[in-house]
């Protein structure tokens, strides 16, 4: 058995500096092996040229460099079941704590219980922290102690309460040389993994003055992709939510921060109503007789519903793993309310292709363009696919970009009438709510 160690296990948070967790663990008592966990559960879902993966890859290498020229440590990279992988540590190494950040969503819930069980059965103990949100689970509640369900209520609470809370960013480097010193910890390549490179790349955030200054006036109009494309970095912790928030405030933008507390307002909501993974939060809509045409999906999937804008949005998506939010909306809106299709096949197809998937905003977002959410979109609120160009693809510049055969002869017809398609919803809405 080798000397004493504690493990700091890397999941949402990759990154080296103002990482919480981490920065615990690296202020004990004992050197710190750091590990990363490719989960199979998780792995075993996605395409096996997924942009995510090989970000994650990509991240960790450079990581695993940083800290190898620095530090003469690295990060050992496993793969397989997160218990399994923890019950061959524990034979390996002679670990005293594991130190990791809280995760929310419910299978991480239910496997870090597991791996809590393992560890304290063999005398190690299990430290969590808060790391990828200001604040979490009942930290921003009613005076009652419910959760809120309205996001403006939630949002003013959340600003009221962090006016009174000491912003700290947690800066590693000076501790960094109690890391495990070790430069040939276990390494993985993509195919070790069944993976390959993807041919997409997840774009850079860009949080410049320039960006969140004009963010307001620019954001809706999906041709000047003035969004800061943080959502890929925020979701596997390459950025420090903290020091993303202190800049929100330094640049002093209202809407740009609160669209970052949108993100701890669908985290909150998920962990105190886990079910709403797949089911309705307002269980009458799960009573909606969805329709079942996978002919019609496949269309919607493939951008060739016949509606320039949506058509523009999926091919976008399909293509590079990202769409704009105002777009996202808009195709949302046209699977459920105008092709009448569960929200969680496009629940799903989101889950697969978008970088920035995150399954708390997703749902909420999801469940929003629906109607069976918390703070949803009434029901009878339906997008209209036409006029939506008129307001934010004027020129159609969007369009042009994404359906250069917008007004070709190939290009379908729309796919269903407008006026049509609204009242079949409104009625079929109608008779499950009823």
């Amino acid at each position: 058995m080798s000397k004493k160690v504690n493990i700091f296990w890397f999941r949402r948070d990759l990154r080296l500096d103002d990482n919480l967790g981490f920065y615990e663990a690296l202020r004990g008592d004992l050197h710190v092996l750091p590990i990363f966990i490719f989960d199979t559960e998780i792995l075993e879902h996605l395409p096996k040229d997924d942009a995510r993966v090989t970000f994650i890859h990509q991240t960790l290498q450079s990581m695993r460099q940083t800290l190898q020229k620095e530090h003469q440590s690295s990060i050992a990279l496993y793969h397989g079941k997160p218990t399994d992988i923890f019950k061959s540590l524990i034979n390996e190494y002679d670990i005293e704590t594991v130190f990791t950040n809280h995760d929310y969503d419910p299978y991480a819930t239910e496997r870090d219980n597991e791996i809590k069980s393992v560890l304290e059965s063999n005398n190690i103990q299990f430290k969590t922290y808060k790391d990828q949100v200001i604040f979490e689970k009942s930290e921003v509640v009613k005076k009652d102690g419910d959760p809120y369900l309205v996001y403006t209520p939630y949002m003013r609470t959340w600003k009221e309460k962090f006016q009174s809370t000491n912003l700290e960013i947690y800066y590693t480097n000076s501790y960094l040389n109690n890391v495990f010193a070790h430069t040939r910890l276990p390494n993985l390549s993509l195919a070790d993994m069944g993976f390959k490179k993807s041919n997409q790349d997840i774009s850079p955030y860009d949080v410049t003055p320039t960006l969140i200054q004009d963010y307001e006036a620019k954001r809706n109009f999906p041709a000047k992709d003035a969004t800061s494309h943080l959502g890929p970095h925020l979701r596997f912790g390459t950025v420090s939510i903290r020091k993303m928030i202190k800049k929100a405030i330094a640049e002093q933008n209202e809407i740009f921060w609160q669209e970052l507390i949108w993100r701890e307002f669908f985290t909150q909501i998920l962990w105190h109503f886990p079910h709403t993974k797949d089911k309705a939060f307002k269980p009458q809509y799960d009573r909606i007789e969805w329709r079942h045409n996978e002919e019609e999906f496949k269309k919607w999937c493939e951008g060739l519903t016949g509606y320039p804008l949506v058509d523009a949005g999926m091919r976008q998506l399909n293509e590079t793993g990202f769409m704009h939010n105002r777009v996202r909306m808009l195709v949302g809106s046209f699977l459920c309310k105008h092709l009448l299709m569960d929200w969680r096949l496009g629940e799903a197809y989101f889950a697969e292709k978008l970088h920035d998937y995150d399954m708390a905003s997703n749902v909420g977002n999801w469940q929003w363009v629906a109607g069976s959410g918390v703070d949803a979109a009434p029901y009878f609120r339906i997008f209209n696919p036409t006029t939506q160009i008129q307001k934010f693809d004027k020129n159609h510049d969007y369009i042009k970009q994404w359906v250069p055969d917008y007004q070709e002869l190939t290009y379908p017809q729309p796919m269903v009438d407008h006026k049509t398609a609204r009242e079949r919803c409104l009625n079929t809405y109608k008779a499950a709510l009823s």
